[in-house]
């Protein structure tokens, strides 16, 4: 039956019209200098139960001092003993086109020895660019999704709760506007290849006449805005435009789940496999010498082990040339290995050079 189901589901794939591997611009490639921006900051989470820095975080003592010292209490860093606030580094990321008023998330880290930060305040903390420019401010209450509780020398927690996110808790007060008008467009695919870059510079060409476009490499294409359109609706037609895209032939495989996902291009050549397991047990069990009765011995206790080797008894099998990526599951089937086998098994038909794809192991 599962012979069946997959012979049709073939059958099926193969009889779908060419143009159902064709892939919209949007999916593929990007506009150069549209995209979002980190940002990050130092600040201060208050209100914490007892579960933030301890005196002995300097820096928490030296922030906590000149934020009072901004209000007009001066007080010595050495004088503050708190456990209620945490130092913190703020992050969060600029979407593009973002204007001055949106509001961002932001993510908040400890940097102390803060046991958790559930409960918590945020202060108002400015948010920079990598240029030293304020671009957003944030503030509010942190949401943490787990728990840190110990009492008695018993502990237990959940997930991370030293770390947490300020939901719309940023405001951003300086807007990143790339100037799309300024001379021609570049487009940057997100996986680079020859064939695609050329077949994505002849759509664009077919839709806005000859000239318009042309690809400078593998990662990017030039498009040259017409003088009758701006450049927000000339974006918007080249990202409707369809692509029949090709990429390499690929396997990734993740040799902690044993998860194998192989491309359609994907091929082997003729190569015989031999793959056995060796099963190498160990028990261990008490030996207990007692002395007789009325003697002045001692009663001694001792372990023992007993090793036991296996080795799986597997044949050599030939796997032929394949054309499909169902052909190739059905020769590696023959095997009888497991997901995890696999993996090796791929790894070591690559280093033989009978695994026509590029092998990415995660």
């Amino acid at each position: 039956m599962a012979f069946l189901r997959a012979l049709l589901i073939a059958v099926l794939l193969a009889a779908l019209p060419a143009s159902a591997a064709t892939v919209r611009l949007k999916e593929l490639v990007e506009v150069q200098g549209v995209r979002e921006n980190e940002l990050f900051g130092y600040g201060l989470v208050v209100g914490l139960a007892g579960t933030g820095d301890s005196e002995q975080v300097v820096f928490t003592s030296q922030a906590i001092a000149g934020m009072l010292g901004r209000f007009g209490a001066r007080i010595d860093r050495r004088d503050i003993r708190v456990r209620n606030v945490a130092a913190v580094m703020v992050t969060a990321r600029t979407p593009t086109f973002a204007r001055p008023g949106v509001h961002i998330d932001v993510s908040v880290s400890s940097m102390g020895n803060a046991r958790s930060l559930a409960g918590g305040v945020l202060l108002i903390t400015p948010l920079t660019g990598a240029d030293g420019i304020v671009y957003a401010v944030s503030q509010g209450a942190v949401q943490v999704g787990g728990y840190d509780a110990s009492s008695a020398g018993s502990f237990s927690s959940k997930n991370q709760p030293t770390s947490g996110r300020v939901p719309g808790g940023g405001i951003v007060e300086k807007a990143v506007t790339p100037n799309l008008s300024a001379g021609p467009l570049i487009l940057q695919l997100k996986r680079p290849d020859f064939t695609t870059a050329s077949r994505i510079a002849a759509v664009i060409e077919e839709a806005l006449g000859p000239g318009n476009a042309k690809a400078l490499d593998p990662a990017a294409i030039e498009v040259k805005a017409p003088a009758a359109k701006d450049a927000v609706a000339l974006l918007a037609k080249i990202e409707a435009l369809e692509v029949d895209a090709d990429q390499r032939a690929r396997v990734v495989v993740s040799e902690r789940t044993g998860t194998v996902v192989a491309g359609d291009r994907v091929r082997i050549r003729p190569v015989a496999v031999a793959h056995g397991g060796l099963t190498v047990a160990v028990h261990e069990f008490p030996l207990v010498s007692q002395p007789g009765a009325f003697s002045l011995g001692q009663t001694v206790t001792t372990r023992s082990a007993d090793i036991s080797a296996v080795e799986a008894q597997k044949q050599v099998i030939g796997l032929p040339a394949t054309a499909s990526v169902d052909e190739l599951v059905k020769a590696l089937n023959l095997l009888g290995a497991s997901p995890r086998d696999l993996v090796a098994i791929l790894q070591a038909m690559k280093a033989a050079g009978a695994l026509d794809a590029d092998l990415e192991v995660l």
